[in-house]
């Protein structure tokens, strides 16, 4: 999810947890919360505690397998959380010059920070929750990394909480639709795995795994891949949809990224050796085994050989993740593979459409 519509995620929490009016003071509350704060100052904190995971784009500046490893790490841990909370608490309060109210601006940056967190796990790019001490990724996989809908119920629910000032009531229906229209996505993500899973049984394929990416414009919209061992059963579908959606190059930009996507009963398979084609399976087997290429391994949810350069005096080899690749775009994030001179070493590179290729450090 984008850093902004994070950042308006924390900030509507913290409106529908900050009273207009304090309530009379509580001896016992006061102790564990701290003092009551204005709505605009609980809102700036909210604000920018939930766009503060994402600073984690520094590592970008140390390398790109630092940021491949790092982000969504220790600044999106549940393990971390409190340490955030706190530090991030008295900063607030030191700089509004409301130093003590650092405790209730520390529960509320474990608020901002806690729906950061949660709005990444329900993408599938992957979030390790329980970093520095797993590495492991969690994601719902339930929405596109960007969702106009959910922007726009925060954004809704920010501007309703500004023409109402002395109500939560907003707020609070704006975070209740959050969950329903995530559920609305999973479910389509059930029926989509369901289409699938019968594909795979008609086709009689022996089933490594089944799963569905999320993608633009729709909650219906989704990429199911089926792995057979060897190779991708892909097919790109809408799970709502009857009939085939035209776009055209006039037409708004979410129809034309919602065309691709077919009806259940018009699904158009591909199948997509993991390896590539037979010439060139040695070759892919050995890059994908090397312990150069280890990262990727650990990073790729579908990754797949995109092509084997084999020229006279080099040979590369290049993977891309099925994750990041849409319908109907060349271009795709998270491509990477390795390239030897005859008779060299293998040395690990990124492959941009802009850049070429850059090495890797």
């Amino acid at each position: 999810m984008d850093t902004l519509t994070h950042a308006l995620s924390g900030a509507l929490l913290a409106r529908a947890l900050t009273r207009s009016a304090p309530a009379p003071r509580d001896p016992k509350r006061g102790r564990w919360f701290g003092p009551a704060v204005p709505v605009g100052h609980a809102v700036a904190v909210g604000f920018f505690a939930a766009a503060f995971p994402d600073t984690d784009f520094a590592l970008r500046f140390v390398s790109d397998l630092a940021y491949l490893r790092g982000h969504r790490g220790v600044t999106h841990s549940i393990v971390m959380l409190p340490l955030w909370a706190l530090l991030l608490g008295v900063l607030f309060a030191m700089v509004a010059r409301r130093r003590e109210a650092w405790m209730r601006d520390a529960w509320l940056s474990a608020a901002a920070i806690g729906i950061h967190i949660a709005g990444d796990w329900i993408t599938q790019f992957g979030t390790m929750l329980f970093a520095p001490l797993s590495d492991a990724r969690f994601g719902l996989g339930a929405t596109f990394i960007i969702d106009l809908m959910l922007s726009a119920i925060l954004v809704a629910g920010l501007v309703a909480s500004a023409l109402l000032p002395r109500s939560r009531a907003p707020a609070l229906v704006a975070l209740a639709l959050l969950p329903a229209w995530v559920g609305l996505s999973y479910s389509a993500k059930q029926d989509a795995i369901a289409f699938a899973r019968d594909y795979a049984a008609r086709a009689a394929l022996r089933v490594g795994f089944i799963d569905a990416a999320p993608r633009p414009a729709s909650p219906f919209n989704w990429t199911v891949v089926v792995f057979d061992g060897e190779r991708y059963h892909v097919a790109h579908v809408n799970t709502r949809r009857t009939e085939p959606l035209v776009a055209t190059a006039d037409d708004h930009f979410i129809r034309r990224y919602s065309a691709p996507y077919q009806p259940l009963a018009q699904a158009r398979w591909e199948r997509l050796p993991m390896f590539g084609g037979a010439a060139d399976e040695a070759l892919a087997r050995e890059v994908w085994t090397h312990p150069d290429f280890a990262f990727f391994r650990w990073f790729a949810m579908f990754p797949l050989v995109e092509r084997v350069d084999n020229g006279p005096r080099e040979t590369c080899v290049w993977y891309r993740d099925l994750r990041f690749v849409l319908p109907g775009r060349d271009a795709a994030p998270f491509r990477y593979g390795m390239c030897r001179g005859s008779g060299g070493a293998w040395t690990l590179y990124a492959l941009d459409d802009v850049l070429g290729r850059t090495l890797v450090r």
